[in-house]
């Protein structure tokens, strides 16, 4: 099993996308990239800390690719905009990619590169690539939260939903 961590807004809509994935054993909503260590949900959000909503996903590398992991990260989220997604707005929302090793890095380096190359994007993709660091996990309640809380929280039937059904649609020979 291989290790990705990716940051692209809101966890619980990564997560509610990576956790349908063929190969993806499982996607785990934490904090990543700031300075304090084991940070609460409600630290991150003040963006002081420095951390981003990332999750940490567990893959199976012959079920699926990391760069097949980086086509539905950039697919499912504005990579070009700085600290926002949507109506999420300050640095614990960035788009950034943690890598794990040399060879994550390299391939997120050149698939930005090739997004960038063939202007699939109106705007510069602003997507940091950093060296992953402490992974905290976030806290029981925000697990699996738009599968347990989805038909009754409005943030997710206005924002999660409809971007887990647009994916569904567009990546449906990925699913599990």
């Amino acid at each position: 099993m291989k290790k990705a961590i990716v940051a692209g807004g809101c966890f619980w809509c990564t997560e509610a996308v990576f956790k349908s994935l063929k190969g993806v054993i499982d996607a785990v909503p934490g904090y990543i990239g700031g300075a304090k260590a084991n940070p609460t949900y409600e630290e991150v959000c003040t963006g002081e800390t420095g951390h981003a909503e990332a999750i940490e996903i567990t893959y199976n590398e012959h079920e699926i690719s990391y760069t097949e992991l980086l086509e539905i990260f950039f697919a499912t989220h504005n990579p070009t905009t700085l600290n926002r997604q949507g109506e999420d707005v300050g640095t614990q929302y960035r788009s950034e990619i943690f890598y794990v090793d040399e060879g994550q890095k390299q391939a997120a380096l050149e698939y930005i590169g090739i997004l960038n190359d063939e202007k699939v994007f109106d705007q510069p993709i602003v997507t940091q690539v950093s060296p992953a660091s402490t992974f905290y996990v976030a806290e029981e309640y925000h697990k699996n939260y738009f599968e347990r809380k989805g038909t009754e929280n409005p943030y997710c039937q206005m924002v999660v939903k409809p971007k887990v059904e647009k994916f569904k649609k567009n990546y449906a020979s990925k699913l599990k």
